[in-house]
C-alpha cells in the first residue's frame, strides 16, 4: 500500500509539473517586449517565492530545536530533522533562482550579473544556508546542532531584507511583479494562470521532497540512536 501511494504521489506530481510546463511554454502568450526569454519568469519567480517557504521551515524548526534541546530531546530531534530538510530543499530552490536570473539577465541586460541589492542579498542568503549545511556536514561535537540552529537565524534575518530590496532601494532588478506600483502585476489572465500553476506544481514537488527527506533523516536518527545504545551496552 505504501508503494502504491508513493507511486500515485509521483504520478500526481509529475502530471502537475507537466501541466505547469505546458502553461508556461505554450498556453501563456509571448511577452511583447522581451519575447520568449520572459517565459523564464514562470520558473524564476516561483522558485524565489518557495525558497522563502523552505527557509522559513528551517528557521521555525531551528527555533523549536533550541527551545526543546534540553527539556524535550525527542521533540528536538524531530525538529532538527525538519530544519536540515528545509534547508536542503531551500538551497535547491535558491540555486535555481541564482541560475535562472543570469540566464534571463544576459540577453535582457547584456550582462550575467550585477551587484545590486536584490541579487547580492539573494547570493548572501544562498551562502548562509550552504554554510549551514556545511556546518552540519563537517562540524564535530555535541554542539553542532545548536551552532547550525543559531546560523539559521542569520538566514532568517536576510530573508526580509532580500524580499524588500527592490522596494527599499533603486536596483537594476525589475520592480515587484505583485504588490508593486500601479503598473505591477500580470495583466493577461493566461500569464497569471501559468504563473500560479507553476507555483503550485513546484510547491507540491518541494513539499514531497521535504517529506521524503524528513523521513530519511528521522530514520537515520533512529539508527544512530540504536548504535549508540549498543555501544554503551557493549561497554
Amino acid at each position: 500500500m505504501k508503494k502504491f501511494l508513493l507511486a500515485l504521489c509521483f504520478v500526481g506530481v509529475a502530471a502537475l509539473m507537466s501541466w505547469g510546463f505546458y502553461q508556461a511554454m505554450y498556453a501563456a502568450p509571448t511577452d511583447g517586449a522581451q519575447g520568449d526569454i520572459a517565459r523564464i519568469f514562470y520558473y524564476h519567480v516561483p522558485h524565489g517565492m518557495l525558497c522563502y517557504l523552505f527557509f522559513s521551515i528551517n528557521f521555525v524548526a531551528s527555533l523549536l530545536y533550541l527551545a526543546w534541546r534540553r527539556a524535550a530531546p525527542t521533540k528536538a530531534l524531530a525538529a532538527d530533522a525538519w530544519a536540515v530538510s528545509g534547508a536542503e530543499v531551500g538551497v535547491v530552490f535558491c540555486s535555481v533562482v541564482l541560475v535562472t536570473g543570469p540566464i534571463w539577465g544576459r540577453p535582457v541586460w547584456g550582462i550575467w550579473w550585477t551587484w545590486d541589492a536584490r541579487l547580492t542579498t539573494t547570493l548572501v542568503l544562498w551562502l548562509i544556508y550552504v554554510s549551514y549545511l556545511l556546518v552540519r556536514k563537517f562540524a564535530a561535537g555535541s554542539q553542532m546542532h545548536t551552532l547550525a540552529a543559531v546560523l539559521s537565524v542569520f538566514g532568517a534575518v536576510d530573508m526580509p531584507i532580500n524580499y524588500l530590496a527592490n522596494r527599499l532601494w533603486t536596483t537594476q532588478h525589475p520592480s515587484p511583479v505583485f504588490g508593486g506600483d500601479a503598473d505591477s502585476g500580470l495583466k493577461d489572465p493566461r500569464m497569471l494562470a501559468a504563473f500560479w500553476w507553476n507555483v503550485g506544481a513546484w510547491a507540491v514537488w518541494g513539499l514531497a521532497v521535504l517529506a521524503i527527506r524528513v523521513y530519511v533523516e528521522r530514520r537515520q536518527q533512529r539508527i544512530d540512536s540504536d548504535e549508540q545504545t549498543a555501544a554503551l551496552s557493549g561497554d
